[in-house]
């Protein structure tokens, strides 16, 4: 239940999903292509076809796929040639790529954000929570999802504040402890809410819409879900190679019982940094820095 704002901005659930409905539609395409990926009888061709129904993100495929990060060598000019060159075991990682940078173009104007920031996080938050399922036991490529849309909530309130600027307080960390109180009091909802509802809404796994609501580990029944824990743990790995938010430091810390909801110890941290970091400077490259 939305809480009752002390702005003048009221969100109701059809206001947030209209909004939402501006995005680039790169979220119901991760979605889809997740389920495309579980299907043990798919086939490249049908990810092909998928992805050739938005043209704007087909065509940042095919340019992230001619980088040096994706192969390099003999250039393609087709979704087909890009899906074939990086097979199954790359295609979510390509996508994810291209999706975060189109998410990520505009700053978040309301909560001081720069596009490059959010970029990052999103991208490193993904590769992070990926690297820590393996020994975790937690389906990578549901970690991976999880990790790159928890910020879309955010990029939501954004637009909604931006729409509504005269009266809507920009947050300040010396006003506001953290993004949530400053949410609650000016939206009248925290932007987990707003993205468990948007991936619900879309399609999503409900492992992924569970996690990402309960993800800042603010209630003890949230140490019952290991993917929540998990990116939880992910972001405080992003938060010592400074890649988090204002506004979210005080969630991010590492501790025993947080490990041991993610199923996870200490010992993973190692292989889990190299593998995020050597993933996260390969999608930026193919980005453009």
């Amino acid at each position: 239940m939305l809480a009752a704002p002390t702005s003048a901005i009221a969100l109701t659930r059809e206001k947030l999903l209209a909004i939402a409905a501006t995005l680039p539609a790169d979220l119901r395409v991760l979605s889809k292509l997740a389920e495309i990926l579980k299907d043990p009888n798919s086939e490249l061709d049908d990810i092909a076809a998928l992805l050739r129904r938005d043209v704007a993100l087909a065509t940042q495929i095919v340019r992230i796929s001619n980088s040096a990060a994706y192969g390099g060598g003999r250039s393609v000019s087709s979704i087909e040639d890009a899906v074939n060159r990086v097979g199954f075991g790359e295609v979510l990682r390509l996508v994810g790529t291209a999706s975060a940078g189109r998410l990520s173009e505009s700053a978040l104007v309301c909560y001081d954000l720069g596009a490059k920031l959010l970029r990052d996080n999103m991208l490193y938050a993904a590769f992070a929570a990926e690297a820590l399922a393996r020994p975790a036991g937690i389906d990578p490529r549901v970690a991976y999802n999880a990790g790159l849309v928890r910020a879309v909530g955010m990029m939501i309130l954004d637009r909604a504040g931006r729409k509504d600027a005269a009266t809507t307080p920009l947050y300040s960390p010396a006003r506001w402890p953290d993004f949530e109180v400053w949410e609650a009091n000016v939206f009248g909802v925290t932007n987990t809410e707003v993205t468990a509802l948007v991936l619900e809404e879309w399609g999503f796994p409900g492992e992924v819409t569970a996690s990402v609501r309960a993800h800042h580990l603010t209630q003890p029944a949230d140490l019952e879900q290991p993917l929540a824990a998990l990116l939880n743990v992910a972001n405080g790995l992003a938060q010592h190679v400074c890649r988090t938010f204002r506004g979210e430091e005080s969630w991010w810390e590492i501790n025993a019982d947080k490990l041991r909801a993610a199923r996870l110890t200490e010992d993973d941290f190692g292989p889990a940094v190299v593998a995020a970091e050597e993933a996260f400077d390969a999608a930026n490259a193919a980005l453009g820095g």
